[in-house]
């Protein structure tokens, strides 16, 4: 893998993880105090009752702790890492126009790379293992770079932005040159490191959109067979601009221009009308709950339930730090439950449901489903491991309960991806964190300085 972590203790058949509890997600979402064989690719190769020898294999004691797959985030921005509290109290359009464009249409090379690895830091120290990120128009490459060299399993890509109002100068582009420079980086980065890194195609939402940019992504995704990624009935008001300007609802729209189906994700989805709902489920189109983002940016609530019962394969994202102000699944995961309860009812969706949208779900979203999201032999050996002893995620009940209402980012002790160990002991492996952090601050007051923005202010 190429990243700067340190080289770890294994034998030359690998490294058995011993004595913790592991839940698996697989199929009979088994429980239980296994041992872990992790193969010197990364792999899991088996997993054992407790004490089983294995010949040639280095010991990792991990007794006390709770195994779980790799969190996987299916919406994030790291390139608005650094916006953190810089675009409070809007809604989302004004937010967008106001702040977010001009922040970053403001990012140079260096500064989108210390954004993303301040927020692959975050995402890292809490858990996630693998993302589905939606970078800006420029600079792409520093996305795919720090992704590479932190460790993380990244599914991403530029923003496709070719008209829409309220775009600036720094952002604006045309069709043509929006969709070459996506195949470009597609070219240059998918299946890098092991098939850890792939290009998504990232038209931003229609509105930023002309029905060529989001009919020639959508092609281009049926030919490659990769992921299409985009925002969709996020706000009303966004939702009315579609009806009027395209005669039907938004998701109905993406799916005329033929951005539909398993390799599509759809952020946010809070407003679909009903026949949309039928249509995803037909399709097999994905969409991503994003709870913290949806509540701060007054959104509103997704129908998981509903969602659900019609099949539609739903996962879990942060969105971009700066309208969720984290990247912590744990608490979009305890949002999620917490509000599927309020909508339908205490337990209506309950917490293993809640749990599969941040594992397997997440998975199936980025079509990664055979090699993430659950820890089974011969799948990617993504792992976290917890502590089981913290005060807020202690007590009985089902360990679905505890993890989806109780854990912590701070309970997370070690994280693999790949077998990789990228946290030891709440520590990063492949980034120093106090030299992430001393390097987001000065790019983003670079940034503030560019467009003249007060970073005191609200």
């Amino acid at each position: 893998m190429d990243t700067i972590t340190s080289a770890e203790v294994s034998g030359p058949n690998g490294t058995v993880i011993r004595g913790a509890r592991v839940v698996t997600m697989d199929r009979d979402r088994t429980v239980g105090n296994r041992d872990l064989h992790i193969g010197t690719d990364g792999r899991i190769r088996s997993v054992l009752d407790p004490g089983a020898p294995i010949d040639g294999t280095a010991d990792f004691d991990a007794s006390g702790l709770i195994i779980v797959p790799g969190l996987i985030q299916a919406h994030v921005h790291l390139c608005q890492t650094l916006f953190r509290g810089l675009s409070e109290a809007r809604p989302l359009l004004r937010w967008l126009r106001e702040r977010i464009w001009p922040l970053e249409g403001a990012h140079d090379p260096e500064t989108l790379q210390a954004s993303a690895n301040l927020g692959i830091a975050e995402l890292l120290l809490g858990g996630t293992t693998s993302v589905l990120d939606m970078g800006t128009v420029h600079h792409t490459d520093a996305l795919f770079q720090a992704a590479k060299h932190t460790g993380i399993r990244y599914t991403g890509g530029k923003a496709v932005m070719d008209t829409g109002d309220g775009i600036p100068g720094s952002l604006a582009e045309t069709t043509g040159h929006s969709l070459a420079e996506s195949d470009r980086l597609a070219d240059r980065w998918h299946g890098v490191s092991g098939g850890r890194l792939r290009y998504a195609y990232c038209p931003r939402f229609v509105l930023s959109c002309t029905p060529e940019a989001l009919r020639g992504v959508a092609e281009r995704s049926r030919r490659s067979g990769m992921v299409i990624h985009t925002h969709a009935s996020e706000q009303p008001d966004e939702a009315a601009i579609v009806r009027k300007a395209y005669g039907q609802p938004n998701i109905a729209t993406l799916r005329s221009m033929g951005i539909r189906g398993p390799g599509t994700v759809l952020a946010h989805g809070v407003w679909p009308e009903a026949e949309e709902t039928l249509m995803m489920a037909s399709d097999g189109t994905h969409v991503v709950h994003c709870p913290s983002s949806n509540m701060k940016l007054g959104s509103g609530v997704i129908p998981l339930k509903a969602y659900r019962d019609a099949g539609v394969n739903v996962a879990l994202g942060s969105d971009g730090a700066a309208c969720s102000n984290h990247l912590d699944a744990w608490q979009e995961l305890r949002l999620a439950g917490l509000l599927a309860s309020m909508a339908n009812g205490p337990g209506v969706v309950d917490a293993i449901a809640v749990f599969e949208i941040a594992t397997i779900a997440g998975a199936r979203a980025l079509g990664l489903s055979d090699r993430i999201g659950s820890i089974e032999v011969g799948k990617a050996a993504d792992l976290v491991a917890i502590t089981s002893d913290a005060p807020a995620s202690s007590g009985g009940g089902s360990i679905y309960t505890r993890l989806v209402y109780g854990t912590r980012a701070t309970d997370v002790r070690h994280v693999w991806v790949d077998g990789h160990r990228v946290v030891r002991n709440g520590t990063l492996t492949t980034l120093n964190l106090k030299d992430t952090m001393a390097s987001a601050d000065v790019a983003r007051h670079r940034i503030a300085a560019r467009l003249g923005i007060d970073l005191n202010a609200d």
